[in-house]
């Protein structure tokens, strides 16, 4: 009998596709398994890799030929129907530009393909969405157990993702009918708990009073004395999370009980979390948990073998996390031996070492946080099942951005290479040949040392800049950021326009290489203290006295904090007003201080620029401009009003004369018309916001 893959054509063999979740590089199908196999996961379903199948020679990406050709879009699903009309796209976790619910069927939200209703959060799941023609969905119902309508599902026994899940009250498997809520990840219930809940429960928490049921939707009047109360009654007792609209309470003792928290269960068991099995342990007083270290009160479990107490939601912590801030999978410990005194590194406060915490086992690293701390935020990391992978994503997240080496010198450095952004081969060098100002082609600030630079082409790279990885793991966002150039573009963190390298990181335009290289954890010669980035903080900026919204880098002793932009400053630059470089400076004794460049009065608690041989002083963007960052010559990538040709960038326009409306002479940053024969500037200053077409004078 003949191999099915003897008959795939020549054709298939050498085919390559192009697929919207991993645009950049092209996919070549692999039509037949080596003899080694392929130790890979598919990134579409996240199964094991097997043939045939499209992988990328350039990263670890790989699909399924199945998941390759699974259709980008779905016009309707029985679990959708309010958005009808609209479908769902193709999409790939992490996705980039909204917060991604878990998977409306299984509930999950693995890194894997799914469907993404562009209305609302509704996502489902690739493989759930093929599991669809394998059982009966029912119209959604409204029922007052619930705050959204809920939808019926037949047997569903080929739900295979399903038989994992405990969500039901009962703790049975999920394998008979079932109700399901699209919205709510947690509500999952079989038909027939649903049908026999009853109506009044003697609570182990709440030995005095029975606790009836109740419902927080005002328009119910099961239980009328039960519905006005404070919003301190809104939440449960037992677990201090905001219940559903169902609950038991008693009116006399303003004690309420969630109803999934009403029936816990009596043993908990996760042996990939924990060897041993949790039991129930009812008790009316408050204790601290073993597994995160923060009080907890009336429901807890424990592990006797180990001697342990938790909270209900901490017998099923991860034991492994690849965190977003760290290079390494963090695993968590009970507690630390052998360690003095440690500070989490997300909020800088003391990590109990006898309590639970996440930590870094490499040799040398000593790495450690909170639990609370590092599972707040679930965009930020990812749970690893299996140690192996560990280092699978470490390697994955660091793919260099040199594609060859052709020498190496006596020293073992790389004196020849090829970089993947430029055409040409890159030589390495400790000084220029010549006195002349160069910058850095990757983050735009001067060639002060060791650097790569191109004999063919003026091109130039520090070699700190050549040897970024091309693909990393950024610790601002659980997803891989991809090295790129462009001439001119905007980065979201510092602000600015620039040319050069910059990453790519899902869910923002770009980072420039300067804020790339900004660690989450930094010592500023501003400060005294570490500074670590806090992605809730809102305060003003010590260096530029703005407010951020987006996160600033702050002190964990004081109340010291700046943001992208002041920490991706150059420390020195120079300006024609002095003959020293200018020095990054933070901090002014005097009471009044005024800028040599524009002589306006500077803010003697902000940064400024100064030599201290001259006793120069300058704001920071009369010393650096409105852009220093861009290339002179590189093509504005916007028309201005009614021109249509386009505008390239220049910084030394002493040589036009002619004003603007601003009535001030071309002595900044303008745009030029690329065409030498149309005469067109714009003076690109922050106040001219008017276009002028300007004559130029014979020179």
């Amino acid at each position: 009998m003949k191999n099915e893959n003897e008959n795939v054509s020549h054709d298939e063999l050498m085919q390559q596709i192009r697929h919207p979740c991993h645009w950049e590089h092209p996919l070549v199908l692999v039509a037949e398994q080596s003899n080694e196999g392929l130790k890979a996961h598919c990134d579409g379903c996240g199964e094991l890799l097997s043939a045939p199948c499209f992988t990328c020679i350039h990263c670890n990406y790989h699909l399924h030929k199945q998941c390759a050709k699974a259709p980008l879009y779905l016009p309707n699903h029985p679990l959708h129907p309010d958005c009808s009309g609209s479908g769902s796209l193709l999409r790939q976790r992490p996705y980039a530009f909204s917060r991604v619910y878990g998977c409306a069927l299984c509930k999950e939200k693995r890194n894997m393909f799914f469907y993404k209703c562009d209305w609302c959060h509704f996502s489902i799941d690739i493989k759930c969405a093929q599991l669809s023609s394998s059982f009966k969905f029912s119209q959604l119902s409204e029922h007052d157990i619930h705050q959204h309508p809920l939808t019926f599902i037949e047997s569903p026994m080929a739900i295979d993702v399903l038989k994992r899940l405990n969500y039901c009250w009962c703790h049975e498997p999920l394998t008979d009918d079932i109700y399901l809520c699209p919205d709510c990840p947690s509500f999952i219930i079989h038909k027939k708990c649903l049908d026999e809940l009853p109506t009044k429960i003697n609570h182990p928490s709440h030995h005095i009073h029975p606790l009836l049921l109740n419902y927080s939707d005002p328009s119910h009047h099961i239980h009328p004395l039960l519905l006005n109360y404070s919003d301190s009654y809104n939440s449960c007792n037992l677990c201090q999370k905001k219940h559903s609209r169902a609950f038991y309470g008693c009116s006399l003792c303003h004690f309420n009980v969630d109803v999934g928290c009403a029936w816990p269960r009596s043993i908990v068991e996760y042996k990939s979390r924990h060897q041993h099995p949790f039991t129930l342990f009812w008790r009316q007083d408050s204790f601290i948990c073993d597994e995160c270290g923060t009080e907890g009160n009336y429901i807890s479990y424990i592990c006797s073998t180990c001697s342990l107490m938790v909270h209900k939601d901490c017998t099923s912590l991860p034991r492994i996390i690849k965190f977003s801030r760290h290079h390494h999978c963090i695993f968590h410990k009970y507690f630390l031996k052998g360690l003095t005194r440690q500070d989490c590194k997300i909020c800088f406060k003391e990590v109990r070492l006898e309590r639970g915490s996440y930590s870094c086992i490499k040799q040398g690293c000593n790495y450690i946080v909170h639990v609370n701390c590092v599972l707040e935020d679930d965009e930020l990391y990812e749970v690893i099942e299996d140690e192996k992978q560990c280092e699978d994503l470490y390697e994955k997240s660091m793919q260099s951005s040199i594609i060859r080496v052709i020498e190496v010198n006596e020293a073992g450095e790389a004196a020849m290479i090829q970089h993947f952004i430029h055409q040409h081969c890159l030589v390495l060098a400790d000084k220029m040949e010549e006195e002349i100002d160069k910058k850095c082609d990757g983050c735009m600030l001067p060639i002060s040392n060791i650097f790569y630079y191109c004999s063919e082409c003026p091109f130039f790279l520090h070699k700190t800049c050549a040897e970024m990885p091309r693909i990393k793991q950024h610790w601002f966002r659980q997803s891989n950021a991809t090295l790129n150039f462009d001439s001119f573009r905007w980065c979201q963190f510092c602000n600015r326009n620039f040319s050069g390298f910059f990453y790519n990181i899902e869910g923002y335009k770009g980072m420039c290489l300067r804020c790339a290289k900004v660690a989450d954890i930094i010592k500023c010669e501003a400060h005294q203290h570490f500074l670590f980035f806090d992605f809730k903080y809102m305060e003003k900026c010590n260096g530029c006295g703005n407010r951020c919204w987006n996160g600033e880098f702050r002190c964990g002793k004081c109340r010291f904090a700046v943001d992208f932009g002041c920490l991706a400053l150059p420390h020195s630059a120079l300006h024609k007003i002095d003959e020293h470089k200018l020095k990054l400076t933070y901090h002014d004794d005097k009471e009044q201080s005024y800028c040599d460049i524009c002589e306006q009065y500077r803010d003697p608690s902000l940064w400024y620029y100064s030599c201290s041989i001259c006793d120069t002083s300058a704001h920071i963007e009369c010393v650096l401009g409105q852009f220093p960052f861009l290339k002179d010559g590189v093509t504005y990538p916007f028309h201005y009003h009614n021109h249509h040709h386009a505008l390239k960038f220049f910084r030394k326009v002493e040589g036009f004369p002619e004003f603007s409306r601003c009535r001030k002479f071309c002595q900044e940053e303008i745009l030029k018309c690329e065409k030498s024969t149309c005469n067109y500037i714009v003076h690109n200053k922050y106040n001219c916001i008017e276009v002028t077409k300007l004559k130029l004078k014979a020179l």
